[in-house]
């Protein structure tokens, strides 16, 4: 039985730095509607409200992985150059551990992008709004694409986003890990995504 209420962060695959304690979250706990709280990622700077879904695809056949359905969708806050649309579909095929490849959907299925688990778990909330309550957190590294450059997100199973006490406990084990250009990213450009209901 793993602790999810220890906070472990891994580095991506590609460091090759494999982590004895990290254990992939099964596909049911992931299936979850999830806020995107922190980020490094500049899309969204431009937008609020960031939420991820992610739905279980059963297997077409007995050879084959589940795949991920997955929406995201936001409020754009302010004009760029290029239309931010306020929902991207695709679907995740599984690459390896806590590993997908993400692949657009309609006019998007050009778009493709590889993102990983880093960490996850669910805590009691210790202190603020909501404490005694349950929270769920996930960290995504996303590699760089045609589109964005790499970056990691911060996701809570709260709509109104994460605590203060697991951010900066999240914070501070992105900060130290292996991959050390990550750990400076993070130091560097993390910002809070602005959440507004």
């Amino acid at each position: 039985m793993t602790d999810t209420s220890k906070i472990t962060i891994r580095s991506p695959l590609k460091y090759n730095h494999p982590s004895p304690t990290f254990i992939t979250p099964s596909l049911e706990w992931l299936q979850h509607t999830w806020s995107v709280t922190h980020s490094t990622l500049p899309m969204w700077k431009k937008a609020k409200n960031v939420r991820i879904t992610y739905k279980i695809i059963p297997p077409t056949s007995p050879d084959s992985s589940p795949l991920l359905d997955d929406e995201v969708t936001s409020t754009p806050t302010s004009k760029t150059w290029m239309p931010q649309p306020k929902s991207i579909q695709g679907i995740d095929t599984p690459d390896g551990d806590g590993a997908w490849n993400w692949r657009g959907k309609g006019w998007l299925k050009i778009a493709s992008s590889h993102w990983e688990v880093l960490g996850w778990g669910e805590r009691e909330i210790s202190e603020g709004v909501g404490k005694g309550a349950k929270e769920r957190w996930v960290v995504t590294w996303f590699a760089p694409s045609l589109f964005t450059p790499q970056g990691l997100d911060i996701y809570s199973s709260r709509k109104e986003g994460l605590s203060e006490g697991t951010y900066r406990e999240v914070k501070k084990a992105l900060e130290e890990m292996e991959a050390g250009d990550l750990g400076e990213l993070v130091k560097k450009d993390m910002f809070e995504v602005e959440i507004e209901y």
